[in-house]
């Protein structure tokens, strides 16, 4: 399992500028897909949300436009563009855009 979205490779680029807003959406766009772990960027229109869920390992979430509400394990944050976090693994996480917002998520596949 192995994938590279060629039009980045070796070329410096804007992270917010390769994934779009879409009214009522989430929109997400696999950057690199490994056995490793994932890069993954995504977009969130006023209101749309990701339900709370578990992963087995941990996620970095840099927030790159906007605002969201990011819950872990039942505490709830309000992150905006600039700021990131970690999502620890196996602990119940959900994400909610308060206003329209796009992040970058970074999902490591080891212990």
């Amino acid at each position: 399992m192995s994938k590279v979205v060629e039009t980045i490779k070796g070329v410096p680029f804007h992270l917010a500028n390769h994934v779009a807003y879409a009214e009522g959406s989430v929109v997400s766009k696999t950057l690199l897909k490994k056995e490793a772990g994932n890069i993954t960027l995504f977009s969130f229109a006023q209101g749309q949300g990701l339900s709370e869920h578990t992963a087995p390992f941990d996620a970095v979430v840099y927030i790159l436009d906007g605002t969201a509400q990011v819950t872990i394990g039942g505490k709830a944050s309000s992150v905006s563009a600039g700021q990131m976090l970690v999502m620890p693994a196996n602990i119940p996480h959900a994400l909610l855009a308060e206003d329209r917002f796009k992040m970058l998520l970074v999902m490591i596949r080891s212990d």
